[in-house]
């Protein structure tokens, strides 16, 4: 069984995908010749040549846009964006059109398009290339948001995105992409989306969190382990959610700790908190602390590791919510 880098499982199951079915292709700026920014699509154009891995000009919106047609056509197209922040202009093609042609075409029609975003900060990255702009996409109906902390999750992950009848967004964590290696097996399989996973079971305190933000939340219950038994959850799919895994924990635990590096107010966070306050707050024994970025766009390389939640930070809050 390989040990892959998260990026190398992207390609891996990209590269599985395209050949199982004739109909997957993958389109985005330099994703041919430069294999992408981050190299996930490297080596396909050699294999599946120009006509299914294609160049496309910079333009986001277009991008998505022809995406949704070739879809709406028979075709699986996978479209990268370069960085999270280029993802705004495309916004529009995915509010206005993937999420709603089911509907707008009462089932006649439908979407299965995935679009592939690297988000997220910790790379010394200049402005427009480290927002998470998870809070956007969840918010519009008709699309699932996906994200992986591991190579395992990721290519299980992205295979069922790329087999899904509806638009996936997949969130693709760059400041781990190359950081962490894991086993990957060269069969099929696939990770159901919707499902969150218990990373590690505990009696304490439940930590809820996702993509690159699990490292340092593993880091911060290690801390803790000797006075503190906390579980850790990886929602992986942000949208639809997994309230019964999260409930299920929360009426054994009692306490909440939620952690994401986007910004605090009207974060994913908030509304697992919400989920949590309408399913079972007589199990609550706390108040729920979040652990988040800050409300300022996101700041340049000095102030970086500030900005972003770390074990530290998450450690204090497991403490402080244990000791309320």
């Amino acid at each position: 069984m390989p040990q892959l880098t998260i990026v190398q499982a992207v390609a891996f199951a990209l590269k599985q995908e395209m050949e199982r079915d004739p109909t997957v292709l993958v389109l985005g700026e330099d994703v041919g010749r430069n294999g992408g920014v981050f190299r996930a699509t490297e080596g396909l154009i050699n294999e599946f040549g120009d006509n299914r891995v294609v160049d496309t000009p910079l333009s986001e919106s277009g991008i998505v846009g022809t995406a949704i047609g070739l879809a709406l056509y028979g075709f699986k197209p996978v479209a990268e964006i370069q960085f999270d922040g280029f993802l705004y202009s495309a916004l529009d093609q995915l509010i206005s059109h993937a999420g709603r042609i089911r509907t707008r075409s009462r089932g006649r029609f439908h979407v299965p398009l995935v679009v592939r975003v690297p988000y997220g900060g910790g790379i010394r990255a200049p402005e427009h290339h480290s927002d998470s702009p998870e809070t956007f996409l969840v918010h519009v109906s008709g699309i699932k948001v996906v994200t992986a902390s591991n190579p395992y999750d990721t290519k299980g992950l992205l295979t069922s995105a790329i087999r899904d009848p509806d638009p996936v967004v997949f969130l693709e964590p760059k400041r781990i992409y190359r950081a962490i290696r894991g086993d990957v097996p060269e069969e099929d399989y696939v990770v159901p989306l919707g499902k969150a996973k218990i990373v590690k079971e505990g009696e304490d305190v439940t930590v809820i969190s996702w993509g690159s933000m699990m490292r340092p939340v593993v880091e911060a219950a290690d801390r803790v382990k000797d006075k503190i038994s906390t579980e850790v959850i990886d929602l992986r799919t942000l949208s639809p959610m997994d309230v019964e895994t999260i409930s299920k924990s929360v009426e054994k635990t009692g306490r909440v700790v939620i952690v994401h590096e986007a910004p605090k107010t009207c974060g994913v966070g908030a509304e697992v908190a919400a989920s949590i306050n309408e399913k079972v707050f007589l199990s609550l024994e706390a108040p729920i602390q979040r652990v988040t970025g800050f409300d300022v766009p996101f700041p340049l390389y000095k102030l970086e590791n500030y900005y972003l939640p770390n074990a530290d930070r998450i450690s204090k809050a497991i403490e402080k919510v244990s000791s309320f």
